[in-house]
């Protein structure tokens, strides 16, 4: 008797895997979710690299942020800021896995701890080589506030990461709130986030500002679970983007908002440090253009070789977002060494930006062997569910984590004592990985 596909054996290779899954894929899956998830985290690492623009002035370097010398630049984040979009896929995918989980009790009781090991295995390698480096620099003589600066910036990554790290936590919560309550649910935490900045800005209350990362980012992962078809009807989406234009041009046309929808050097007010309901109003257009986007994209991935390269980008996104600064930074660093070639332009004008290929093709090269070294973390993280633990320790590890990553992505890796390390923050993460995906 002839085997049949489902008794072939799955091949070696990373992309022969992917293939081999691919055609093995259901076709209910809303394969647009991958993709999204995929395109909004190049779109961030693209960015990144475009927008942070090293520099050698008066000898020495310096990360210059182009958003702040171009003000026409600040209108590209409109494009690049698309973390709505992975909080919107993420919330799709989220409720999907929980409501799946909780029919079976096993896959229950560890479901957090299986969701949040993908999420947190992948910062500790991040982690602790920053803090091997920053030790080592140190030791070097080379100055603690470059050091800080440098570590900083490659880890700014970690900074939305923990946000949508204790938002999954409370999945099982805001799936149940959507039980009862539905669209509604996006409607309340929308108005406490208008609530929080109309009372912030207009009674000079700026520390309420920091309830907005519960607020918008809630607000923008709770649609998620709105979005169960792969269809949705184009008055959705027409809507969604006319109601984001308005509201985007209310805030920054007539109340003065910023521009761009990241934080930018010099201006006072951030659109995302905490976020503002800027937020909410891209987000708007991005989830609109994309619920457009979706019939033809999922057509388009009923083929199975683009099908199978989104499978790939996903099973190592999270490599990908975490180093790809750290690429950026490496390759300057070796630029710098070898006498600063190309980094004498000055950003913005016309021959920066015809090297702009050249440069990202170099953070490129960097970034594929540090994807290919630690990839094994995010692929080791997709644990089974035996030998897990539950939810009381899983929960409470990650929210260590967290903490630990907030504390490195506000200031760094460096600090003043005798090692040069902020070894609270590292021991933060190392603990909270522990706790939240081993049984003790």
């Amino acid at each position: 008797m002839s085997k049949t596909i489902s008794d072939t054996p799955m091949p070696n290779g990373m992309m022969a895997r992917a293939r081999w899954a691919a055609e093995r894929t259901p076709e209910s899956r809303n394969r647009a979710v991958d993709l999204y998830r995929a395109v909004a985290i190049m779109f961030v690492v693209l960015g990144h690299w475009l927008l942070v623009a090293p520099v050698i002035r008066n000898d020495e370097v310096t990360l210059t942020i182009l958003l702040a010398e171009q003000r026409w630049t600040q209108y590209a984040t409109w494009l690049f800021q698309v973390m709505p979009v992975f909080f919107f896929v993420g919330g799709f995918s989220n409720r999907l896995s929980w409501e799946s989980a909780k029919r079976n009790p096993e896959k229950k009781r560890v479901w957090a701890s299986t969701r949040l090991a993908r999420l947190l295995k992948p910062t500790l390698p991040l982690v602790l080589i920053w803090a091997v480096a920053a030790y080592i620099a140190g030791r070097m003589g080379v100055n603690r506030e470059f050091i800080g600066d440098a570590s900083q910036a490659a880890l700014v990554p970690v900074w939305f990461l923990a946000v949508y790290i204790i938002i999954t936590d409370v999945v099982p919560v805001t799936s149940a709130v959507w039980d009862k309550l539905g669209m509604w649910s996006v409607a309340i935490l929308a108005l406490g986030a208008i609530a929080v900045d109309t009372i912030a800005f207009g009674y000079d209350q700026g520390w309420l500002r920091w309830t907005n990362y519960g607020f918008v980012w809630l607000a923008v992962h709770q649609l998620g679970y709105w979005w169960q078809g792969t269809h949705r009807a184009k008055t959705w989406a027409v809507g969604f983007i006319v109601l984001g234009l308005v509201w985007l041009y209310v805030l920054i046309a007539k109340l003065g908002f910023p521009i761009a929808m990241v934080s930018v050097p010099g201006e006072e007010i951030s659109n995302t440090r905490p976020p503002t309901t800027a937020m909410l109003a891209v987000g708007s257009v991005q989830i609109g253009t994309i619920l457009l986007l979706t019939a033809p994209v999922s057509k388009w991935l009923q083929n199975v070789r683009p099908w199978a390269w989104v499978i790939v980008l996903n099973q190592m996104i999270m490599s990908i977002y975490l180093w790809h600064l750290t690429a950026m930074i490496a390759v300057v660093g070796i630029a710098v060494w070898l006498g600063g070639p190309g980094l004498r332009v000055e950003p913005g004008i016309g021959q920066w930006w015809m090297m702009r290929p050249v440069w990202v093709a170099l953070y490129i090269a960097m970034l594929i062997p540090l994807v290919l070294i630690f990839l094994r973390f995010e692929s080791g993280s997709r644990a089974t569910e035996k030998g897990q633990p539950g939810p009381y320790q899983a929960i409470p590890g990650a929210f260590l984590t967290c903490g630990g990553l907030i504390m490195m992505a506000m200031n760094g890796i460096s600090a003043d004592n005798f090692i040069g390390v902020n070894w609270i923050a590292v021991g933060l993460v190392i603990l909270g990985v522990g706790v939240a995906t081993k049984r003790f």
